[in-house]
């Protein structure tokens, strides 16, 4: 996830005779790439981005709708931004919350003039073109065809890109608002995913994260995951492959051999739990059972040795009593992720979830207390697998500076963060990194033993000649 900040996306900056487009961005990773999208959309007609709201011809705000909070906040900043406004600027709300609430948003916020889903990006300009002239607009429909492969994202500078293989999502959680929001599940076409990576390696980034609801479940009537890892891992210029976030159910063994096979597949999955109790799993509509999770988790680890787990989880669920709970934080305890985003449970409008009886709703101060409760059973079991890594090295990609001036943030191949004593030079490399100390979520390291009087060296690190021996259950196919 983007975290709890806005992400402002943004690009190269022309002329600045062009329109202007600022773009703040909240929620997944999923929304981050579509901003890439939009700008890119806007870019093609003319527009040039900006850093900062103040005396943009163009705001857009693209939003996220899993919880109420989110919402809300949106809501504030909306507000917030018509200070930033000129007389003619074009406000415009994008994204999950656009799509849910609709031309209800235009009712609540009078200075907003646009509001878009998320399939419907492609008409952006044309709807600006109009808010320009006093239209205001709602696109609110969906289109399982739409994957936008002729719009070329703006990507911000970075040494990753996220890579969307498949929009929607055919699950019906009974707590998630996202088939709501953005529709059937749907997937692209691999030979156009690989055409994108292969442009992505030729503008010199070595890192991708392939991006879908379930993002295992990717099948494009033809080929599967699996296929799609293997083809992403085999463009020459890439060294780290990703992907986010996939459903426990669609581990195919044809997908684990993928993994074991794929060298550029890294060490790290997130693998969404949201709760250790089977009862609330069959509430949740998870479609699995705590043993099922489990047993998953133990085969991802046999498939790729090394591999760290994160994971989300909710509290608090309709229903959830002090046992479910308990067997929450020992699922934590016997699976021993490496960190995890845990959340209260927010009841969505339109999920399944707000129409359980009222009694069954989980008082807030016994939900806040079991959030503390998970929280604090996850940091214990991530210090403790952190400290007995110190001493230990790794392959790092310095990603960008740390806040901390005197030093930069990089990545290990199982996705601990590392800061690293350096200078923004070094952004972009490949590195090994001894690891020296840690708070318990993040890492100190060193690139080298530091001779007396002697500042570390930054040598590059080789790449990995290492291939996984494909795994003998995936002759199940």
């Amino acid at each position: 996830m983007t975290g709890g900040k806005p992400v402002v996306t943004f690009g190269p900056m022309p002329s600045a005779t062009r329109p202007s487009v600022y773009i703040e961005t909240y929620g997944c990773q999923m929304n981050a790439s579509d901003s890439e999208l939009m700008l890119g959309a806007l870019a093609a007609s003319g527009y040039r981005a900006v850093a900062q709201p103040d005396g943009a011809d163009v705001i857009l705000v693209n939003t996220c709708a899993i919880r109420d909070h989110a919402e809300q906040r949106v809501l504030g900043r909306l507000g917030e931004l018509k200070r930033h406004m000129g007389r003619d600027t074009v406000l415009g709300v994008t994204g999950c919350m656009a799509q849910r609430l609709g031309s209800a948003l235009l009712e609540r916020a009078p200075h907003v003039s646009l509001v878009i889903g998320p399939d419907g990006y492609r008409g952006l300009p044309a709807l600006v073109d109009q808010a320009r002239t006093g239209t205001r607009s709602v696109s609110a429909g969906f289109d399982p065809a739409e994957h936008y492969e002729d719009i070329r994202p703006r990507r911000a500078a970075g040494v990753k890109a996220w890579i969307p293989v498949q929009r929607g999502c055919d699950y019906r959680c009974t707590y998630c608002i996202v088939p709501t929001t953005r529709g059937p599940e749907r997937s692209r076409r691999l030979p156009d995913v690989v055409r994108e990576v292969q442009e992505i390696a030729g503008q010199g980034m070595t890192e991708i994260v392939l991006l879908g609801q379930t993002v295992n479940s990717y099948h494009d009537g033809t080929h599967d995951f699996a296929d799609l890892l293997r083809a992403a891992g085999a463009v020459p210029g890439i060294r780290r492959v990703r992907f986010t976030s996939p459903h426990p159910n669609d581990f195919s063994d044809r997908v684990l051999d993928a993994m074991a096979a794929t060298a550029a597949v890294c060490e790290h999955v997130h693998l969404p739990m949201q709760s250790g109790s089977t009862r609330t799993l069959r509430r949740m509509l998870r479609r699995y059972s705590r043993e099922e999770y489990l047993a998953c988790a133990g085969r991802l680890r046999a498939a790729v040795p090394g591999l760290a787990l994160t994971t989300d989880v909710i509290v608090g669920f309709p229903g959830e009593t002090a046992d479910d709970f308990a067997e929450t934080l020992s699922a934590v305890e016997a699976a021993g992720f490496d960190d995890a985003y845990t959340f209260r449970f927010s009841p969505r409008p339109g999920t399944a979830a707000t129409r359980m009886p009222e009694s069954e709703m989980v008082p807030d101060d016994v939900a806040q207390d079991r959030l503390h409760r998970l929280i604090e059973t996850v940091r214990r079991g991530a210090r403790g697998r952190n400290l007995a890594l110190l001493g230990t090295s790794h392959e790092v990609l310095v990603e960008k500076a740390a806040r901390r001036g005197d030093a930069v943030q990089a990545r290990t191949r199982d996705f601990k963060t590392v800061l690293l004593p350096a200078s923004e030079a070094v952004i972009g490399g490949y590195y090994t990194a001894t690891l020296t100390g840690t708070t318990g979520s993040t890492f100190t390291g060193t690139v080298a033993p530091a001779s007396e009087g002697r500042a570390p060296r930054f040598v590059p690190a080789v790449p990995l000649a290492r291939s996984r021996a494909p795994l003998p259950l995936a002759a199940a196919g």
